[in-house]
């Protein structure tokens, strides 16, 4: 390894199992110090245990590395603010964020909970702006200090995010809010020496194990197992050292060998007639406009 994150700071957000995992071992031996925060839920959020996250470290601390255990709720303001301070309280810094915790609670639209909807809502998109907002407070007080960071944050998003998936309503929801948070936060905090970015990842963890299952027997080429969630973490490594300076505001995706550069809404074909349309001709005029367009990407599982 290169040391590309030595004397740096990372904090990840369910990081016992899954990508999360991957996450805090790739940043260890690039030299971090690792916060790995893990409330030890089930696949839908149920349940608690302490022992992911400690299993984690002492993963880490085996390998020769530094990193500490968090089990608070991200997802609460008090979780959230003793996330943040439990770095800097025991490595005596906070550089990196990496927003990752979350579960599933898949159904079809008319057949969604409202609790399911809300839990989800919670975990993905309330436990990225928690964390977010107190890193935040810290680095910009830090800033005023006179001691300039180099913070990174890296959120995860998804392609459910980017394009929709059937069945995930309230995750695709949850997703798409993140890059929208993404870019505030890429913009908002810039001044303070923070930028933000985030990723769309594709690998299989407990989330995903139906989705990918056909992948799980046998790995690729020479032996690459294309759906390993260790993948998606050099990314993500990169992006939260200081090597990735100049770089905010982006959403990548990330499978196995691909790196993709995802460049979002932007402006296609328009019409101006200078003066209100009628219904009929707003219809005329959406035809005309919609035949000159870019198809859409078709949604996860739709036929």
């Amino acid at each position: 390894m290169t040391g590309l994150c030595s004397g740096r700071v990372t904090v990840v957000t369910g990081a016992g199992r899954g990508l999360g995992r991957a996450h805090a071992l790739a940043f260890a031996a690039e030299g971090a110090k690792v916060v790995v925060n893990d409330l030890g839920v089930g696949a839908d959020g149920t349940g608690a245990a302490a022992g992911p996250a400690h299993e984690v470290v002492d993963e880490i601390r085996a390998r020769g590395g530094e990193a500490v255990a968090h089990g608070g709720d991200i997802a609460t303001a008090d979780g959230a603010a003793s996330l943040v301070a439990t770095a800097v309280d025991v490595f005596g810094r906070l550089d990196t964020l990496v927003n990752n915790a979350g579960f599933l609670r898949d159904r079809m639209l008319v057949n969604l909970d409202e609790d399911d909807w809300d839990a989800v809502l919670r975990v993905h998109l309330k436990g990225h702006f928690l964390p977010l907002k107190y890193a935040a407070a810290h680095w910009r007080a830090e800033a005023k200090a006179g001691r300039a960071p180099e913070a990174r944050v890296i959120n995860t998003s998804s392609g459910a995010g980017l394009l929709g998936s059937v069945g995930q309503g309230n995750y695709s929801a949850a997703k798409a809010g993140i890059l929208g948070l993404t870019l505030v936060a890429a913009a908002e905090l810039s001044g303070y020496g923070v930028q933000v970015n985030a990723i769309a990842p594709a690998a299989r963890t407990r989330m995903t194990e139906q989705t990918f299952a056909d992948t799980m027997a046998a790995p690729g080429h020479g032996g690459f197992d294309a759906m390993a969630p260790a993948n998606v973490s050099p990314l993500v490594v990169w992006l939260g050292s200081a090597a990735s300076s100049g770089v905010t505001g982006r959403v990548f995706e990330a499978e196995g060998g691909r790196i993709t550069v995802m460049e979002g809404w932007r402006p296609g074909p328009a019409a101006d007639r200078g003066a209100r349309w009628s219904p009929a001709e707003a219809g005329e005029a959406a035809r005309k406009l919609l035949a000159e367009a870019l198809p859409p990407q078709p949604v996860y599982g739709a036929r």
